[in-house]
């Protein structure tokens, strides 16, 4: 297996290194080279250049020694949201920013509003949002992310009040979605997109401003060996997720091999790492939001051949009555994630909440 390395050298899987052009397929591609070569429409092509410039200025905040010291208004954190950080606060205004720029989003709706916001009349794309996933990790330099998904806008709605059509228009099925990505904000800037014919990883070379196409047509092990879930609430667990982390531990689920736990508690970061190396992450009780962080990631999954499930039903044929609705999430490899869901009692309903 080949990948792009720097400074215009490809690295072979033995390390040896060649020099490589730039462009056109023999070379590094960049996003945007990408999105044309894959015939994304010019508006949509628009709409992820603001989305990337927001996504850069972010990564750039998350790093800058000085973020500990920016000072905002977080307001209390409502019934439905959690209490934001700072970086939270600034992070969704630079993505509001962009899209007001961008001239084609009609809608925002994120996870640091109480409700979604109409932008603009005449933008074509609704934009759903968790701008710092992760965030409290923030003072302990764990990695971070940025998760958004795109739909198109609703026409049918354009005669409804603002208020109507602007909460209708957030609240569209997963399988509706146009365009989904995540951005990790880690040792590299990585971004991962999908525009509904596969998941590709790209990095951001620091040097240029470019995110450089590494990782093509992302394909998840059908079956991987890691589990990621904070079992530290295992005696909170159903007796059906016990008895599956309890087997595949000891290696007797239907791989024979042990599995390893690997959690960083930053959903970025933990599907990211199953992304690429198969198993499961997994948040077993209602605690993930499905317009914004279950329906983007599980596009992303089944776009790369995994799966998305609330430990019954496909995430992406929910439909989501409510903006902050939240719910059990398990990301994964697909051999995986039906092995679990044949436990059956998988969903934590004790939920006492947590301090950490």
């Amino acid at each position: 297996m080949d990948f792009c390395g720097i400074s215009g050298f490809k690295i072979g899987a033995g390390g040896s290194a060649t020099a490589s052009g730039h462009g056109n397929g023999d070379g590094f591609l960049t996003v945007g080279e990408f999105m044309s070569k894959e015939d994304v429409s010019d508006e949509l092509q628009v709409l992820f250049s603001h989305l990337l410039y927001a996504c850069k200025r972010i990564a750039a905040l998350v790093a800058s020694p000085f973020n500990s010291s920016i000072v905002v208004d977080v307001g209390a954190a409502s019934g439905e949201r959690d209490q934001a950080k700072p970086l939270d606060i600034v992070a969704n205004e630079v993505i509001l920013s962009s899209l007001r720029k961008s001239g084609k989003a009609a809608v925002m709706a994120s996870e640091e509003d109480d409700a979604p916001i109409w932008i603009s009349d005449n933008g074509p794309f609704v934009v759903v949002l968790d701008p710092l996933d992760g965030s409290r990790n923030i003072d302990a330099s764990i990695p971070t992310g940025t998760i958004f998904g795109v739909y198109h806008r609703l026409a049918e709605l354009d005669n409804l009040p603002v208020q109507e059509k602007t909460v209708l228009n957030s609240l569209q099925s997963g399988s509706k979605l146009t365009a989904s990505a995540y951005v990790l904000y880690s040792s590299a800037t990585i971004l991962c997109l999908s525009f509904g014919s596969g998941t590709h990883g790209f990095t951001l070379d620091h040097s240029t401003g470019d995110f450089i196409l590494t990782h093509p047509n992302i394909r998840i092990p059908p079956r991987g060996q890691i589990y990621s879930v904070n079992d530290a609430r295992y005696f909170d667990w159903p007796e059906g997720l016990r008895r599956y982390i309890d087997n595949i531990r000891q290696g007797k689920g239907n791989n024979p091999k042990k599995y390893s736990a690997r959690y960083i508690c930053s959903l970025v970061a933990d599907f990211h790492r199953t992304l690429l190396y198969g198993g499961i992450a997994m948040n077993p009780r209602d605690h993930l939001r499905l317009v914004y962080e279950a329906n983007p990631l599980s596009f992303l999954a089944e776009q790369a051949g995994g799966r998305g499930s609330n430990g019954k039903s496909r995430i992406l044929s929910l439909q989501p009555v409510k903006i902050h609705q939240r719910l059990p999430l398990f990301l994964g490899s697909p051999d995986d994630i039906q092995e679990l869901e044949s436990y059956g009692d998988i969903q934590q309903k004790v939920n006492p909440g947590y301090d950490v």
